[in-house]
């Protein structure tokens, strides 16, 4: 680079002294003055170049670091999405493999007789119950409505239709299994029968 410069002075020096020497009848002191404002000139020129040259340059740097930190960004976002769906999609499956466990609770505290009702045993079983149930909506696990609401295939999967005098048709009339949604979405439908 260094030479490429001394080559481009020695070549303006030369250029100068060959127009002094084909103005050689003029006054000596007009034509130094006119060589010393062309080679002024020359190098202002030259360092005009350059500085557009540099700023562009680093326009265009700072271009590739914006756009680079922007990706950056970008990626964060997506992998933080990414990391709370596995989450959701873990818990939910968690979720749906106790619900079972909680069907089975339901049907052994149905079947417990009049006269064991206030036993220590049965006391304790239904405690362990209401604990389960009080952390799963911590959880926000939320059982789904059904008797006496309009049937919904979103939230219902009817499994028979009945004869009703009590609710009108397409409402439903007897829950056979319930449902229950986690943050808003469906874990397990309820199983019901509606009314024809």
């Amino acid at each position: 680079m260094e030479e490429k410069e001394i080559l481009d002075d020695e070549m303006n020096n030369q250029e100068i002294e060959e127009e002094t020497e084909t103005i050689a009848g003029d006054d000596p002191e007009v034509i130094v003055e006119e060589a010393e404002d062309k080679k002024s000139s020359k190098k202002k020129n030259k360092q005009d170049k350059k500085s557009d040259a540099l700023k562009e340059k680093v326009d265009e740097l700072e271009d590739k670091v914006k756009r680079q930190l922007a990706e950056f960004e970008n990626f964060r976002n997506r992998t933080e999405k990414e990391k709370t769906q596995m989450f959701e999609t873990g818990a939910k499956s968690v979720v749906e493999k106790i619900l079972p466990v909680v069907d089975n609770f339901e049907r052994g505290l149905a079947t417990v007789p009049e006269e064991e009702k206030g036993k220590p045993f049965t006391e304790g079983m239904e405690m362990i119950y209401k604990q389960l149930m009080t952390e799963l909506e911590k959880l926000e696990v939320k059982p789904i409505e059904a008797v006496g609401c309009e049937f919904n295939p979103d939230l219902h999967n009817a499994v028979m239709q009945v004869e009703s005098d009590e609710y009108e048709s397409g409402v439903i009339a007897q829950e056979l299994q319930k449902g229950y949604t986690y943050r808003g979405q469906v874990v397990r439908h309820s199983m019901v029968a509606v009314v024809q």
